[in-house]
């Protein structure tokens, strides 16, 4: 129980011993009350915000992890970075490891689904996406379904030219686009979400250094910022 003391004197006497001042234990017990009461409210509260809110929240909270998949271009609002960290705590996206790089950008996040050593994202010189391929935009659309954020979908290639006359990387990137495109739709991303996609051939490499660098083989996933009305 809680208690506090006080020293009371008389004239011409010795000090009394510390007397118990009464009472002092009910100011402690409302604190208590008190403090539970707002805590009871906070769960309450809590409980009614759905799970991407709470996702949110959590990323406020959270230490931003040291990782070289994540980065962050010009200067990133406070939405984006929301976002950004929002997307840094899906699982999925986790465990795909060095074939995903997040970077928040000024206007939203890109997702960049990339090729790695021994988990080429793309049939050689074709469209198709290979079995870890469609793995890894399969587990990106689990991600991406429950955001009500507009998407844009890129495909790119490396800086090699193919063979064949009449079907450039232009054509091939494209294909490679509408081939996540679909994929991505038919595992539950809104098919009215999508603002744009394009083929951007090698124009814009991953590693600017290394145009044939096989990263640069990529599907980019624009997460915007704003929402479709």
């Amino acid at each position: 129980m809680a208690h506090a003391t006080t020293l009371r004197t008389r004239a011409g006497r010795m000090p009394a011993f510390p007397a118990r001042k009464m009472g002092t234990w009910k100011i402690a017990y409302a604190d208590f009350l008190t403090a539970l009461m707002a805590f009871f409210l906070l769960m309450w509260l809590v409980s009614g915000v759905s799970p991407e809110s709470r996702a949110a929240i959590a990323a406020e909270f959270k230490p931003r992890p040291a990782d070289t998949s994540l980065a962050t271009t010009g200067d990133v609002p406070v939405e984006a970075d929301r976002l950004f960290s929002l997307l840094t705590l899906s699982e999925v996206l986790k465990a795909a490891g060095e074939s995903v790089v997040l970077t928040a950008e000024p206007d939203g996040v890109r997702i960049d689904l990339v090729d790695t050593e021994g988990r080429p994202l793309f049939e050689s010189a074709r469209g198709a996406l290979t079995l870890e391929g469609r793995a890894l935009v399969e587990a990106a659309a689990v991600t991406l379904a429950d955001l009500p954020n507009a998407l844009s979908i890129e495909g790119h290639t490396d800086a090699f030219g193919l063979a064949g006359a009449g079907y450039s990387n232009w054509e091939l990137s494209s294909d490679r686009a509408h081939e996540a495109r679909r994929l991505l739709t038919a595992s539950g991303v809104a098919d009215g979400r999508v603002r744009a996609v394009t083929g951007l051939a090698d124009t814009q490499p991953l590693n600017p250094g290394e145009p044939h660098n096989a990263r640069n083989r990529r599907i980019s996933l624009k997460v915007h910022l704003s929402e479709l009305r």
